[in-house]
C-alpha cells in the first residue's frame, strides 16, 4: 500500500537500481569477452612465435656442423662481440667459438649441432665444464645446441657451474634477433657477471 501510495517517489529509485544492474551486467559481460579475446590473442601470439622460430631454425638445421659454428660466430659479431674466432677443428677442447663481449668479458662457446629430438647429455656438459674456464679462461661459458633439451643432469651441472645453456627455443630467439646479452640469464644461472682475473 505504501509503495502504491508513494509510487512517484519509488519508481525513480527502482528504475535507477534496474539501470545500474543492467549496465553492470553488460559491463561484466563485455569485460569477460575482452579478457577472453586477450587470452586467445596471447595464446595465438605464443603459437605464432614458436612457428616463426621453427621456420628460422629450418635454415639452421640445413647447415653443416662447420657452417653452424661459423653462423654462431656471426651471431656473436652481430651482437657486438669482438675478436671472434672459430676453431673449426676437432680437439679444440670445447672452444668452438671464442671472442669478447662488448664489455670485455671473454666468451667461450661450445656448439653442438644435434637433431631437435636429441638431448645434450651430462657427459657433453662435463667436458665443457672441465675446459671452458680452466683451459680457456672464460668469463662467460655458453653451450649452444640445436636440440630442444638438456638432460636433467646436464642442466643441473650447468646451473652449478655457471654455464649458460642455450637450447633450440632460445637459439631460435637469438636467430630471430634477440640480443645475446638478453639471453645469457635465461637458461642456466650464468651471465659471467664479473671478469675473471688474468692468469
Amino acid at each position: 500500500m505504501w509503495v502504491a501510495g508513494n509510487w512517484a517517489v519509488v519508481w525513480p529509485v527502482l528504475g535507477a537500481a534496474l539501470a545500474v544492474a543492467v549496465v553492470g551486467g553488460v559491463g561484466w559481460g563485455l569485460w569477460r569477452a575482452h579478457r577472453s579475446a586477450v587470452d586467445r590473442d596471447r595464446e595465438w601470439r605464443v603459437r605464432e612465435e614458436a612457428k616463426a622460430r621453427e621456420l628460422s631454425m629450418a635454415e639452421v638445421d640445413a647447415l653443416s656442423w662447420q657452417d653452424f659454428e661459423k653462423y654462431v660466430a656471426d651471431l656473436c659479431r652481430r651482437d657486438g662481440c669482438r675478436d671472434v674466432m672459430v676453431s673449426g677443428r676437432s680437439g679444440d677442447l670445447g672452444a668452438d667459438v671464442v671472442g669478447y663481449l662488448a664489455d670485455g668479458r671473454k666468451l667461450v662457446v661450445q656448439v653442438k649441432k644435434y637433431a631437435p629430438e636429441r638431448s645434450v647429455s651430462s657427459q657433453d656438459m662435463q667436458k665443457f665444464v672441465g675446459t671452458a674456464r680452466l683451459e680457456h679462461g672464460a668469463d662467460v661459458a655458453l653451450f649452444v645446441t640445436t636440440c630442444r633439451t638438456f638432460t636433467k643432469a646436464a642442466m643441473g651441472l650447468a646451473l652449478r657451474q655457471d654455464i649458460v645453456a642455450l637450447h633450440r627455443d632460445l637459439l631460435g630467439s637469438w636467430v630471430k634477433g634477440a640480443h645475446l646479452e638478453t639471453l645469457l640469464p635465461l637458461n642456466g644461472s650464468g651471465g659471467g657477471a664479473r671478469r675473471r682475473p688474468s692468469a
